[in-house]
C-alpha cells in the first residue's frame, strides 16, 4: 500500500472515530463497509474480510477510549451519565464473548464473516425501529432498573458475533439497551460506549492470538480513530436525543444495504 491509501485509511478512521463519539459507537458500523470497499475502489489495496475484521477491531478499541476520556472530561462539568452496575453486568459478559468470537474468526472463509454482519446490521435496523422508553431524554442513574440475566447473555451473545466480524457489538447493543432494557438514550450512549471498550479488549487479543494484522493500514486507521471520536463527543451535547436515534438508524440501514448487495452481487 502506497501513501495514498494510508492516507484513505486515515480518512477512514477519522469518519468511523467521528460517529463513534457522536453516537456512542465503536466505530465498526461504519468503518467495515468502508475498509472492505473504500481503498479497492481507489486503487489503493484491498483487504480480506478477515483482515477488515482486524483492522476493525483495533479501530473500535483506540477510538472507544478516545470516546471514554472524553465523556469522562465532560461528565467533570455535568452529570454523570454512565451506569456502573450496567456495565460492569454487560461488560464480563461482552468479554468473554468477543474474545472468543475474535479468536475463531480465524478459521472462518470471508463470505461467512460478511453474512454474520449483514444479519446483525438487518437485527439492529428491525430494533431501532421498535419505539421504546429508551427515547427518554432524562432519568435518574440510581432510579435505572433492568434485568441483569437478560443484559447478560444478551452481552455474551453480541460479544460472540462481534468478535466475529471486529467490531465492538454497539450497533447490535445499543437497540437492544434501548429496546429490551428499556435504558434511556443518554445512559445507553455513555454506558454503551464503556462496554464497547470493554469488547475490544477481548476482541484485540483474540486477533493477536490469531495474527494476520495489516499493521501499517491499521496503525494510520487507529491514528484517525483517536482524532475523530473526541469531536463527535463534543458535537454529540449540542444534539437533541431524538436526532441520536434517528441518525444511529439511518446509518446501521445504509450499511445493511451495501452488505448485502455486495453479498447477493458477488
Amino acid at each position: 500500500m502506497d501513501i495514498t491509501g494510508f492516507i484513505i485509511m486515515f480518512f477512514i478512521g477519522l469518519v468511523g472515530s467521528f460517529f463513534s463519539g457522536l453516537l456512542g459507537i465503536g466505530g465498526a458500523i461504519i468503518n467495515y463497509p468502508l475498509l472492505l470497499y473504500v481503498p479497492e475502489w481507489f486503487h489503493a489495496g484491498s483487504f480480506t474480510a478477515k483482515e477488515v475484521s482486524s483492522i476493525s477491531m483495533f479501530q473500535v478499541f483506540f477510538s472507544s477510549l478516545a470516546g471514554i476520556l472524553a465523556l469522562r472530561k465532560q461528565s467533570k462539568k455535568e452529570k454523570p451519565l454512565m451506569h456502573k452496575g450496567l456495565i460492569t453486568n454487560m461488560g464480563i459478559s461482552i468479554l468473554i464473548g468477543s474474545l472468543g468470537g475474535s479468536i475463531s474468526s480465524k478459521y472462518l472463509p470471508s463470505d461467512t464473516i460478511n453474512i454474520v454482519y449483514g444479519v446483525l446490521a438487518v437485527i439492529a435496523v428491525i430494533l431501532m425501529m421498535i419505539p421504546s422508553r429508551g427515547t427518554r431524554e432524562e432519568a435518574k442513574l440510581e432510579a435505572i432498573t433492568f434485568n441483569p440475566m437478560i443484559a447478560s447473555v444478551a452481552a455474551l451473545l453480541v460479544g460472540i458475533v462481534s468478535g466475529i466480524v471486529g467490531a465492538g457489538g454497539s450497533f447490535i447493543l445499543i437497540p437492544i439497551m434501548l429496546t429490551v432494557l428499556q435504558i434511556p438514550t443518554r445512559v445507553t450512549v455513555a454506558s454503551s460506549l464503556a462496554i464497547v471498550f470493554i469488547s475490544a479488549i477481548g476482541g484485540v487479543s483474540g486477533k493477536l492470538i490469531g495474527g494476520g494484522i495489516p499493521v501499517l493500514p491499521t496503525v494510520f486507521t487507529v491514528i484517525g480513530s483517536v482524532l475523530g471520536a473526541p469531536i463527535g463527543t463534543r458535537v454529540s451535547r449540542h444534539m437533541n436525543v431524538k436526532y441520536l436515534r434517528i441518525g444511529l438508524a439511518v446509518l446501521i440501514s445504509a450499511t445493511a444495504i451495501k452488505i448485502w448487495w455486495g453479498i447477493f452481487a458477488s
